[in-house]
């Protein structure tokens, strides 16, 4: 069952049909862009971006994209078939990559890695890259929205409520023209919680090699990573997706949400896809009702 909650924009079977029809943009492919310079590059594997740009659309607006990874393996690269899809569409895509955690409760092999505020410091650093690059590479800066999934979603969030991240790259956070996290977390002190009272003793577990990892080790360092602490800051419009598996943390998201009575927001919950199905969907599927709403969004709220 898909369900769509305060959802201010339409959504018909003509819409759909016309965003299908538009597919078959011409777009042009720019991989491993440094958006640090090279003495701050501290993992240059990891701090670069994929840039598509749509060719026959003149200065499309451009979707800034975080993957998914559990902060730990995220890679750019599996972004690009969702990113090309929606170039399809004439929108701009950059699939961001960032410094990773460690990651140890999935590879017990791993000694090191960052922990927050770094992969958000290496977003805003991108965005501000984004921004200077705009002529160069023929999208519109005054056209720019954020989004992400999983982990980037929480990402995505973050840039656009905590606005400490941009003003230190000397950018506003009105620059977001809106927002669209897909499948993530965004109380990190109810999702530590999860964890610690989770039925298995691997997850009990995760509490401290997958959270703490992260986020550091006090409910102080939860809050301060934490979308929802930043909510008086919010002025963009969000589409929010959720799916099966991670539905009750976008609910959280949503109360607090509402506590605010913050208006400009749109849920779709996509109860018939886990957390991997609904990536896949977006990410392969010829027809995908989340990324078709995605693209609606952005194009409705570009000026």
């Amino acid at each position: 069952m898909y369900t769509i909650t305060r959802l201010f924009f339409l959504t018909t079977f003509c819409l759909f049909t016309a965003l299908i029809s538009k597919a078959q943009e011409e777009y042009t492919t720019f991989s491993n862009l440094a958006y640090l310079s090279e003495e701050k590059i501290e993992v240059d594997s990891l701090q670069r971006l994929n840039l598509v740009v749509p060719t026959n659309v003149e200065n499309p607006p451009l979707l800034i994209w975080i993957g998914a990874g559990a902060w730990s393996f995220v890679n750019r690269h599996q972004e690009m078939d969702l990113a090309k899809k929606i170039a399809e569409q004439g929108i701009a895509v950059a699939s961001v990559g960032h410094r990773l955690s460690k990651g140890a409760f999935a590879i017990k092999t791993r000694t090191h890695g960052v922990k927050h505020p770094a992969h958000i410091k290496d977003v805003a650093a991108a965005v501000k890259w984004l921004v200077g690059e705009a002529k160069t590479y023929g999208y519109d800066a005054d056209n720019i929205f954020v989004g992400g999934y999983s982990s980037g979603a929480h990402l995505a969030a973050l840039l656009a409520t905590d606005q400490r991240y941009l003003k230190a790259e000397g950018l506003d956070a009105s620059l977001i023209k809106g927002i669209l996290p897909v499948g993530g977390t965004y109380d990190i002190v109810d999702y530590h919680s999860a964890f610690v009272n989770a039925k298995t003793a691997r997850n009990r577990e995760m509490a401290d090699t997958h959270v703490k990892d992260v986020f550091g080790e006090t409910e102080k360092d939860f809050k301060q990573a934490s979308p929802v602490t930043y909510l008086k800051n919010l002025t963009a419009p969000m589409l929010l997706i959720s799916d099966r598996s991670l539905y009750r943390y976008t609910e959280v998201f949503e109360k607090a949400l509402q506590e605010i009575d913050y208006q400009a927001y749109a849920i779709y919950h996509v109860f018939q896809k886990n957390h991997n199905e609904l990536w896949e969907e977006m990410s392969y599927e010829e027809i995908s009702m989340a990324r078709m709403l995605m693209v609606q969004f952005i194009l409705q709220h570009t000026s």
